[in-house]
């Protein structure tokens, strides 16, 4: 199987000067992005761990409020308990900012879920159940959970989209780009060696020639 090479260069040393250069820096940018692609997996990874915990935390906190949801149902009445949500304000204060990890922009939470008491909710604790009061703290500690593992999971997928890309030009630097380059150079650095060799001979044939001219004369 032949050598893939670049297609249209002049086998010159000045085109070989400039694809030696060309050789080093894309060598030095395959290292930086296999450093960069290494750190991003790592981090993936780290924040992996995390968001494992953080469904597990948001799924058992939402099966609790749900479960203390129906007790109140039960107690004081499905009409009764939606009065009492109705008379609730909201209470999330969310600002979005970012930061980068290795040049990648992920989003950053900072968000107040403000823990309040019964009379604070809206509804009154006379016609209310206790598991109502419950289900309320447990809603908004889920709140809260529901929000952090928004930005975790959006982290993850803005890295994971750059890990691939990242990878797709390393492979194209290592397996495609680089050997071209560097076959280039060889191809040239050899017609350079052969055109040496023939003038080197011509020369030696004109020299011949001209001493035979010379001694005839």
């Amino acid at each position: 199987m032949a050598q893939e090479m670049i297609e249209g260069i002049n086998p010159t040393r000045m085109e070989l000067l400039k694809l030696k250069q060309r050789e080093k820096l894309a060598v030095k940018g395959h290292s930086l992005l296999k450093e960069k692609r290494n750190a991003l997996i790592m981090e993936f990874f780290n924040i992996l761990d995390r968001v494992k915990g953080s469904r597990d935390k948001v799924s058992d906190n939402l099966k609790e409020a749900y479960q203390d949801l129906t007790a109140a149902q039960i107690a004081m009445g499905d009409l009764a308990v939606k009065k009492a949500a109705l008379s609730v304000k909201e209470s999330i204060d969310i600002d979005v900012d970012s930061r980068s990890v290795m040049g990648v922009v992920v989003p950053v939470m900072d968000y107040d879920v403000k823990k309040r008491s019964i009379i604070e909710r809206g509804y009154g604790f006379m016609d209310t159940s206790v598991k109502l009061d419950e289900a309320s703290k447990k809603f908004e500690e889920s709140i809260a959970l529901i929000i952090e593992l928004g930005e975790i999971e959006k982290t993850i997928t803005l890295l994971a989209v750059e890990i691939e890309s990242t990878k797709r030009r390393v492979n194209a630097l290592e397996h495609i780009i680089i050997p071209r380059l560097q076959n280039t150079v060889k191809y040239i650095e050899m017609r350079l060696e052969e055109m040496d060799r023939e003038n080197f001979v011509r020369l030696k044939m004109i020299k011949k020639t001209m001493q035979s001219e010379e001694a005839h004369g």
